[in-house]
């Protein structure tokens, strides 16, 4: 009894287990459906509608520039067209044949587009962008032949052109495509691969606040991509970037640019009372609207194997000796220290003579005995040779030549600013593993050997004197304002950057001698114009004792004396040695000048100093 009782126990339990976990596993799997019916019902279906809902980015508008008279843009957006293809509406085995033929069109190569649509992306029902800034005129040809380009469209897309292309191209810059080398550094801050990007001057500098923020426009799509009915569509406007204000003045800057013309060098017009860049030219320049869109890689390619480097802006790239112009720095550092007055003479014989280092004076039979004011009027190499190394010495020398701002960055809102450079006998040694000597100081004094300044850090040196020994930071932006309404949203200050406590005696002093340069001195016989008092100084480096190439430096302000402080202008102008030597920096200066007080174009300030010299020779 009981051994048949344990035989048939055991199946009943086993079946009471087995029933047990049936009905949980039974139990399970309902509420898990009922999790996905009803608890997670709204959440997969937001999914869902996401999945089919696809969008297509808006671009927007780049921030406008303009001059600081704000009414007519130096940097604007035209209209344009992109080209996209959309791979999937392309037959099987007929990729290749579209692609060449699309890019024979579009003066590109198939290579390109492949790379941008590759085979595994031929199944997709998106519409990919292969070419920007495309013509009108394209589009036409591309609408009249479309049965011959299945998956070919275009859109609108606005494109950056600069009215005023070569006047300003080394300010404003360019823009280009970003690079996947440039996406990777600042993919954290914004930008995509569809991103358009200053690549230098102000389009660089201030690109954030230029970029817009890209609008969208979402429509229903099916499980392969393609569009589902025509009216559901949402749009979400895009927002064009800020627009700028410069401090240039467009005028001024047309008349610089034609002042210097065709001559390797350049031009900085600086308010000295604010920092204030009112125009700034290098030349060679460049067409910024070649430089995207069609024929923009072959354009790029030409100007970067350009010899004459175009793309380099002169005025704040390149570095030169000063030659004469620092026999202004050597006046002041020369009264300031009391080391002499202007009173006191000096012996400036038709040589100076230290160890092996000769110095000729221009004149071949000297100045005889004259002061420093007549010095600086006549650029009496002897005298301030003389003065560098017996009266100055190399370290107050070099510490002056700091103190005004050589051989460092002045923070102008640009890229690429060079420092130029102030030799010392360290960097001496580490460079050139030798020992500072007398002759390299008597270079220092007359603007040569290894000193190099930029036209900017020339033009700042006047602006320190102009303003009693105060210089502003110098800068290009005036306002940033906002794309919709124009509403001021900053405006950028003047910022003091160097005080220099130097006695009003000296000063005045300086000053006057800067005038006694256009008033009988060097720059007398092409400082015509009448309309504004000019005080300056030239300068003629030699770049090779076995050439006769010589730069062309002249640098001054205006009006001479004034009580109105905000009319005063520095202007600077170099003239590399790679032209035909015919002195023309002081001549350039001189119609810009008269152009400027004149209110006159380069035509018009031509004309009259003409008719003026007429007039004065009957």
């Amino acid at each position: 009894m009981s051994d048949s009782w344990n035989k048939n126990a055991i199946p009943r339990s086993r079946a009471i287990v087995f029933g047990s976990l049936v009905t949980m596993l039974f139990l399970g799997y309902l509420g898990h459906l009922f999790s996905l019916q009803v608890v997670d019902g709204y959440l997969y279906t937001v999914r869902s509608e996401n999945i089919k809902r696809r969008s297509a980015v808006i671009p927007a508008a780049r921030g406008e520039i303009f001059d600081r008279n704000y009414d007519v843009p130096l940097a604007t957006n035209a209209n344009s067209f992109a080209v996209e293809i959309n791979p999937a509406l392309i037959a099987r085995g007929e990729h290749d044949e579209i692609f060449a033929r699309t890019a024979d069109l579009l003066g590109i190569q198939a290579a390109d587009i492949q790379r941008r649509i590759p085979a595994s992306s031929y199944h997709v029902y998106q519409q990919i962008e292969i070419r920007s800034a495309v013509p009108f005129e394209t589009i036409v040809q591309l609408a009249e032949n479309i049965h011959d380009y299945p998956g070919v469209s275009w859109a609108t897309k606005p494109v950056r052109t600069y009215p005023d292309a070569e006047a300003s191209a080394h300010l404003l810059g360019y823009v280009g495509d970003i690079t996947p080398e440039e996406l990777q550094v600042l993919y954290n801050r914004g930008y995509n691969a569809r991103s358009v990007l200053g690549k230098s001057g102000i389009e660089q500098q201030y690109d954030l606040l230029l970029q817009g923020e890209e609008g969208r426009s979402i429509r229903t799509v099916d499980a392969r991509g393609r569009r589902v009915g025509e009216d559901d569509v949402e749009i979400l406007a895009p927002e064009p970037g800020h627009n700028l204000v410069l401090t240039v003045d467009r005028r001024i800057q047309r008349l610089a640019q034609a002042a210097l013309g065709d001559r390797i060098g350049s031009v900085v017009v600086l308010r000295p009372n604010s920092g204030e860049i009112l125009a700034m030219v290098s030349y060679p320049t460049f067409d910024p609207n070649q430089l995207y869109g069609n024929g923009a890689g072959r354009a790029f390619s030409q100007l970067r194997n350009d010899p004459r480097a175009p793309f380099l802006n002169r005025a704040i790239q390149s570095s030169y000796p000063p030659a004469s112009t620092i026999k202004i720095l050597l006046t002041t550092a020369a009264l300031e220290e009391e080391l002499i007055s202007v009173d006191d003479t000096i012996f400036a014989g038709p040589h100076y003579r230290l160890g092996n280092r000769i110095v000729n004076e221009w004149r071949p039979s000297g100045f005889g005995r004259i002061n420093i004011l007549q010095a600086l009027a006549n650029s009496s190499n002897v005298f301030f040779a003389t003065i560098g190394h017996d009266y100055l010495g190399t370290e107050r020398l070099l510490s002056y030549a700091s103190e005004f701002g050589f051989g460092i960055q002045s923070g102008i809102d640009l890229p690429g600013e060079r420092p130029g450079l102030v030799p010392t006998p360290e960097w001496k040694r580490r460079v050139f593993n030798s020992p500072w000597v007398g002759g390299d100081t008597v270079n220092v004094a007359i603007g040569q050997g290894f000193l190099s300044v930029t036209p900017l850090q020339l033009a700042n040196m006047l602006a320190i004197l102009v303003n009693d020994g105060v210089l502003y930071r110098p800068h290009v932006l005036k306002e940033v304002r906002d794309g919709h309404t124009g509403e001021v949203i900053e405006r950028v200050e003047p910022e003091i950057i160097q005080t220099l406590s130097l006695k009003p005696q000296t000063l005045q002093n300086v000053r006057r001698a800067m005038h006694g340069v256009t008033r009988g001195g060097t720059a007398e016989p092409v400082i015509t114009t009448p309309v504004v008092e000019i005080a300056g100084k030239t300068g003629t480096a030699e770049i090779s004792s076995e050439t006769d190439d010589w730069h062309s430096w002249f640098v001054a302000y205006g009006p001479y004396e004034t009580t109105d402080p905000d009319e005063q202008v520095v202007v600077a102008v170099m003239v590399d040695a790679a032209n035909e030597w015919e002195w023309w920096a002081p001549k350039a200066a001189n119609l810009i000048f008269h152009g400027i007080f004149a209110d006159m174009s380069f035509e018009e300030t031509v004309a009259d100093l003409r008719r003026r010299r007429r007039l004065w020779y009957m």
